[in-house]
């Protein structure tokens, strides 16, 4: 009798201490729940465009607003030095239609309006170069197979602005070149620590423009006069971009863009001057536009954003504000 009555006191000590352990042990913490795609609305960064194509019979328009603040005074070394600066006012919009599922196919068109540094204003409000646009997609990102989202990309930019033959330089709203652009579109989305998403771009684009028939005053820096031909040097562009969505709502983006120009010729004759050439050089540039995004649904969505570029060579410096509204139909 006296050994079951220790031993019915040894279990009740012992089941007494593991409630005061277990009373005293911190509370295990939940692992955060992971934001789901359909609670992510999302416009776009500013810069790097979506790989995905549109669903058929389906339209997204995106007008962008922009100003773009500009020194490009060099020295004999091509180093950038202090001057009067410049402002472009521009506005382009992306009209893309979803043709079927793997294909979407649009247009880019641009105008604007240039305030030089030093020169009389442009005449009015000038229509640039129009870009044509088609994209196929090669893989789409979904829950089960995570994969990037990836597009292969064609634009052809047509001479539809002026470029020569100008009154005035700021006249001048297009490069007169017909260029083709290959480009690979990707995006993929990652989950944070906290169960947010973090949506990535990775865009690469090669622009390869034809030869220009360049007479008088034009956007290749000829004088009145001038008769021959200009060739702009091929281009890579390079844009990393990501998305943070805070809330459904809202979200932070951020573009890092380099992009590589190749050599613009120029060579003709002008009164006086029975040969004249001319060459800009290579330049690369390095370029940062954050911005936040307001979306009021999952189709619906308002952009505000700058671009910065002050790290280059033979590069124009700048500040450009832009804000861009984007809607899917």
């Amino acid at each position: 009798m006296g050994c079951a009555l220790l031993l019915a006191a040894t279990a009740a000590t012992s089941a007494a201490a593991a409630a005061a352990a277990a009373a005293a042990a911190p509370a295990a913490t939940a692992a955060p729940v992971e934001q789901s795609l359909e609670d992510a609305w999302w416009t776009g960064p500013m810069l790097a465009p979506s790989p995905a194509t549109m669903p058929p019979g389906h339209a997204l328009i995106e007008p962008y607003l922009f100003a773009v603040i500009s020194n490009g005074h060099f020295d004999e070394n091509g180093k950038r030095h202090s001057g009067p600066y410049e402002h472009d006012f521009g506005s382009l919009t992306y009209v893309l239609y979803g043709v079927t599922d793997h294909v979407t196919a649009g247009l880019i068109p641009r105008f604007s309006y240039n305030v030089p540094a030093d020169g009389p204003s442009s005449s009015g409000i000038g229509f640039g170069d129009l870009t044509l646009q088609a994209s196929y997609g090669l893989t789409q990102f979904s829950y089960d197979h995570r994969v990037p989202t990836i597009a292969l990309v064609v634009q052809e930019t047509l001479p539809t602005g002026r470029y020569d033959r100008l009154t005035r330089t700021s006249d001048g709203f297009g490069a007169g070149a017909w260029t083709t652009t290959l480009a690979v579109y990707s995006q993929d989305y990652f989950w944070m620590p906290n169960g947010r998403i973090l949506r990535t771009r990775l865009d690469v684009s090669y622009n390869i423009s034809s030869a220009v028939s360049v007479h008088d005053v034009s956007v290749y820096g000829t004088p009145q006069g001038f008769v021959g031909q200009a060739w702009p040097g091929d281009s890579l562009n390079v844009d990393l971009a990501g998305e943070y969505s805070i809330t459904s709502n809202w979200v932070l983006a951020l573009d890092v863009v380099y992009q590589h120009n190749d050599n613009t010729r120029v060579s003709g004759s002008a009164p006086g001057t029975p040969l004249l050439q001319a060459a800009s050089g290579t330049s690369y540039s390095l370029g940062f536009a954050p911005a936040i995004e307001y979306n009021w649904n999952a189709r619906v969505g308002l952009l505000l954003g700058v671009r910065v570029i002050q790290i280059g060579r033979n590069t124009t410096a700048s500040v450009t504000p832009a804000i861009a509204l984007n809607m899917v139909f």
